[in-house]
Order: structure tokens, then C-alpha cells, then sequence
């Protein structure tokens, strides 16, 4: 830094794609500070360091970084405009790689720096990656052609499809930075990023349909090469900022995904900017048909593994298992139902470690299990048809009397967002209070989204859909979302219940288009640690109702110890296990 002249430097938790996972070769943050939670970045003057990190990661961040070195700050509460002001004379310069921030970023935080003297510096060389002597190579992982079937539109369809809408807008081209858009457009999977099964790469969209494709060509083999056929050009990477100083505009490019560097190309070369969202983005959030039966064959599959390991977890002795022992356990239950991978790192945790949101076990904090315990299992699968992410929570032994009024609270909400209705047009933001307004009637509250977008063979986490406090995009038919209330007190327990959804047309009066949810996940929900006293009439029959449905679903798929397990599982509330 003082060698480029910098008083301070960005570290995001991001790579060149802005993807929520990251290889190795990209981990920066997790490298320089142990942190390695999804979100979050590090700001490194020349006599203080902070990480600023939001309210998932407020319990795992003491775990994992040294405070003598890094200062945890609470992000978005402390603005990072605010703590470079305090920590920055006039005059400061803040340097940052173009490659791993969007320009919307750039914008926001160089708006917020007006008036305060600190400027804003991209820098040609990371100096993290001038000091990081051992970093891994970026991955090569091979990619797959991901069969039309499934995809329900072919990929010489698609490309005609927003090639169409480019024409219409008239723009020339669009620039596709988010791995998961181009391997929807090109019906591609990959093996770059382990539980994300995307290609790492960029492309350019032409107005008539042509892609030029910059990845490594190491991954493609003659048959997925003949699938994308000869409209679609495999270059080297090294070949995209001489193709976007050639480009002739306009080019879309979107300023909340595509890195800084790019528009900063384009404009060097006085190449027309149409700021807009990735083209892909919405038709790919919007799953067709193909795809929506695609992800009920996946939950049932992923349904069957759950049922299995619950039914195991309640024979055993809590005492004689880890956590460790749980992950390997529904993990290789999985592989028996059919997945290519996880779809994320697993959670597993029991008892205080089940307070951490997004606790991932290690050899290290690996817990035993304990009678009168609460543990928290957020899991989920890559099928070759489908994504999944569930979690359920359940008492080891007897019910822990502490964790009954949030667990009830937790559950209310999530049978709210599961029964909803509501007119076209509404936002994730307008249906996130219906999750918590019973943790909000006992005085609690979850500092996380209730809700986000869900791939259809591709990310867990798909944007731009979600549900939470500030997502202002109208929801609409053949979303997938999760509903994953939750409360978590820290060094006692966690409590999560989570379903994945699907956005279809509900009924409606004359004149008014409504929306509701299908609930695609097939696995029952603990009933230890209801208190049936707080449940309405209407909540409990939906309760028995989705309970009837998991049953019937499930019953034929399983063995017969489970299947006993299940029927007990899933009686109808009031009756007698």
C-alpha cells in the first residue's frame, strides 16, 4: 500500500463474477483475515483493520479472527464512508480492484465520500494478491451439457429470446458477468465452484443471437462444444477486455452485477452505456414448467433422504453422536438419493453452536451431541433436476422448555408466508413481516433475509427475488423462494424452520390477479416443541394438512422402519404418538 501510494484498501469477500461462492483462487478475505462467512469485506489502513460483517456472522466472526489484527464492525449499522472518514485524514486515498466491485458499489461509496477529501483509487495490481505467495491456480472444473428436457427451452431459444429484447431496446450487445445467467442461457453446468454447478466465465450477447464465450476452453469436450453449436464462440478469458474495447454500442451492462473494470473499459473506449439488468436474470428467475417439475421430482428425492435421517437421528443416543457424525450421515443419505453434490456447506449445530446462522462444523468446534439439547440442520442437494435447502430444528431428548415460545413463534411465521396471498405486484419486502410478526409479539426478531431465490439446477442462492426487509422487486409466478424463519439466542440454541416455495396464480376475484405459494419441500416438522395453545385453528390444519401431503409422498419411497417413523411423525396435531 504505501509502496502504491494508498492510505487504505478494500477487501471484498467477492471475485471478478460477483458471485456469492467463491474458488480458492478468489478467497481473499477468507485468506487475509480466517473469516469465511458469504458476505462481507475488510478495510486495511495503515494502522487499523476492520471487517465489517452484517448480523449472520456476529457470533462465528469471534471465532474465527483475531481481534488483534481485525476489528469486527457491524455492517450495515456502521456505514463504510463513516469508518474510513474516522479513520482518514483529508487527502486519504482508498484503493480498490475494479475487477471486485460493481460500479453501483464505486458509485455508492464514492457519493457517500463527497466532501470528506478521501478519494477513491483503482488500482492495476491487488496488493493481497502481491503478498498471497501460495494462491491456488483459478479452478478448471468441466463442464456438462445440461439436457433441453430439463432446461423446458433450448438454449438456441433463449439466446433468440433476449437477443430479441436487446433488439427491441435498442442496444447492440449485453455484457454477462454472473456465471449462473450464462449457464442458464447456454443450458450448461460446470464444476468450477464446488455445490454451485456453474461455469466461471463472461460473455458477450449480441443482438443477433451470437455469444462469445471467454472461459478456459480446457473444459469443454467436442460433445458440449457441438451442443452450443457454432453461434457460440469459446475464447480465453484473456480475450474479454480486448473484445469490449471493440465492441460497438450500445452495450447493456448492469451496474449492480458487472464489475467496475468493465465499464470503465467500455467507456475508455467511448463505447455507448445502456445501464440495465442482466437480460438474463428475470427470465431465469421465472421458472417454466419443465423446470418447476424438475424441482418437485428433486424435493421428493431430497424429502426421502431427510425422512431417513430424522428417523435415524430419533433411535440413537444423542450422547454417542457429533455433529460431524449428523453431516456425514444425511450426506451420504443423499448420495444414495441421486445428487451431484450439496448444494451448500452443511449446518449442523447443536445446542450454542446452533446460535451461529451460517455455523459450519470443523474437525475443530465439532460438538457432541447432548441430551435436552436443540440442533439445527440447514441442508441441501444438487439433483441433475433440481436445487434444494431445508432446514429443521429438533430437540434431542426432551423439549428444552426455553426454546418452545420461539419455536412456536418461528413456526407461525413460516405457516403465515406459506398460506399468503397476495396481489401481483408485491414485493419481497411487503410479505416479510407476516414471518415475523409473532417473534415480534414476544420481543424478538432475526437479523437475516426471510427468504431468497432459489436455482433450478443451478445456485441455492439465486437473486434477484427474495424476501427481506429491502427487496423492492415485484414477485412473480415460477419463482422458487425459500421461507426460513428464524431465532437464535446466543450461547444457548438456534431455531430455523425453512421450506422452499414456488410463486403460482392463486384464486382471486374478478378484476384482481393474486399470487400464493406451492410448498415444494417434503419433510416433516418437529411437533416436540410446539405450544399447541398458541396455534389457531387455521394453523393447525395446515399444519396436518402438509403433514398428510409429506406422508403420502414419501410413504411408497421408504424402507419400512421409516416409513413407522414417519406415520408417527406426521399424525395429525392433538393425537396421541
Amino acid at each position: 500500500m504505501a509502496a502504491d501510494g494508498l492510505d487504505a484498501f478494500i477487501i471484498p469477500r467477492a471475485d471478478a463474477h460477483q458471485g456469492e461462492y467463491v474458488a480458492d483462487a478468489d478467497a481473499r478475505l477468507g485468506w487475509l483475515t480466517g473469516f469465511t462467512g458469504s458476505a462481507g469485506f475488510a478495510i486495511v489502513t495503515r494502522d487499523r483493520a476492520g471487517l465489517f460483517i452484517d448480523g449472520r456472522y456476529r457470533v462465528q466472526v469471534k471465532g474465527q479472527v483475531d481481534p488483534d489484527h481485525f476489528t469486527p464492525v457491524a455492517w450495515p449499522e456502521t456505514r463504510p464512508s463513516d469508518w474510513l472518514r474516522d479513520a482518514l485524514p483529508a487527502g486519504g486515498r482508498v484503493g480498490f480492484d475494479p475487477w471486485l466491485h460493481t460500479r453501483q458499489e464505486v458509485e455508492t461509496l464514492d457519493k457517500a465520500l463527497i466532501d470528506s477529501g478521501i478519494g477513491l483509487i483503482a488500482v492495476d495490481r491487488n496488493p493481497v494478491d502481491q503478498i498471497w505467495t501460495d494462491r491456488p491456480a483459478p479452478p478448471v472444473g468441466r463442464a456438462r451439457i445440461h439436457d433441453d428436457s430439463v432446461a423446458g427451452e433450448t438454449a438456441a431459444d433463449k439466446r433468440a429470446r433476449l437477443a430479441a429484447q436487446l433488439r427491441k431496446d435498442g442496444q447492440a450487445a449485453a455484457l454477462l458477468t454472473l456465471p449462473d445467467s450464462i449457464s442458464w442461457l447456454l443450458n450448461i453446468r460446470g464444476s468450477d465452484l464446488p455445490k454451485n454447478p456453474v461455469v466461471q466465465s463472461f460473455a458477450v450477447l449480441s443482438d443477433d443471437g451470437h455469444v462469445a464465450l471467454f472461459t478456459d476452453p480446457a473444459k469443454f469436450d467436442d460433445a458440449l462444444r457441438a451442443h452450443l453449436g457454432n453461434q457460440v464462440a469459446i475464447l480465453h478469458p484473456e480475450g474479454l477486455a480486448p473484445a469490449l474495447l471493440d465492441l460497438e454500442g450500445p452495450v447493456r451492462i448492469d451496474p449492480a452485477t458487472a464489475p467496475e473494470a468493465a465499464f470503465r473499459l467500455l467507456e475508455s473506449a467511448d463505447t455507448q452505456i445502456a445501464r440495465a439488468p442482466d437480460p438474463a436474470i428475470l427470465p431465469k428467475a421465472r421458472k417454466n414448467p419443465a423446470e418447476l417439475v424438475g424441482m418437485r421430482a428433486a424435493h421428493l428425492r431430497d424429502g426421502v433422504a431427510m425422512a431417513r435421517l430424522l428417523a435415524w437421528l430419533d433411535a440413537q443416543d444423542p450422547g454417542r453422536l457429533t455433529e460431524i457424525d449428523v453431516v456425514e450421515k444425511l450426506e451420504s443419505l443423499r448420495r444414495e438419493a441421486g445428487i451431484t453434490d450439496i448444494s451448500f456447506d452443511t449446518i449442523c449445530g447443536a445446542g450454542p453452536n446452533g446460535a451461529i446462522v451460517h455455523y459450519r462444523v470443523t474437525r475443530a468446534t465439532n460438538r457432541r451431541l447432548a441430551r435436552g439439547e436443540v440442533l439445527l440442520i440447514d441442508s441441501g442437494g444438487q439433483y441433475p433436476d433440481g436445487t434444494t435447502d431445508i432446514t429443521r430444528t429438533v430437540p434431542l431428548g426432551d423439549p428444552l422448555p426455553d426454546a418452545v415460545v420461539p419455536y412456536t413463534a418461528v413456526l407461525r411465521g413460516m405457516i403465515a408466508l406459506s398460506r399468503t396471498r397476495f396481489p401481483k405486484g408485491v414485493a419481497g419486502a411487503h410479505l416479510d413481516a407476516l414471518a415475523r410478526q409473532h417473534l415480534w409479539a414476544q420481543g424478538l426478531d432475526y437479523d437475516h433475509g426471510t427468504g431468497h431465490g432459489v436455482g433450478a439446477a443451478l445456485c441455492v442462492h439465486e437473486g434477484p427475488a427474495r424476501i427481506s426487509r429491502v427487496s423492492t422487486l415485484p414477485l412473480e409466478a415460477g419463482m422458487i423462494l425459500s421461507n426460513e424463519p428464524g431465532y437464535y439466542r446466543e450461547g444457548n440454541f438456534g431455531i430455523r424452520i425453512e421450506n422452499l416455495v414456488a410463486i403460482r396464480p392463486a384464486e382471486a376475484e374478478a378484476g384482481r390477479t393474486m399470487l400464493g405459494f406451492e410448498t415444494l419441500t417434503l419433510c416433516p416438522i418437529d411437533r416436540r416443541l410446539i405450544d399447541m395453545a398458541a396455534l389457531s385453528r387455521d394453523e393447525i390444519d395446515w399444519l396436518d394438512a402438509y403433514h398428510a401431503q409429506v406422508r403420502d409422498a414419501l410413504s411408497p419411497h421408504l424402507d419400512d422402519d421409516t416409513r413407522i417413523w414417519l406415520q408417527q411423525a406426521t399424525l395429525p396435531l392433538g393425537s396421541s404418538s
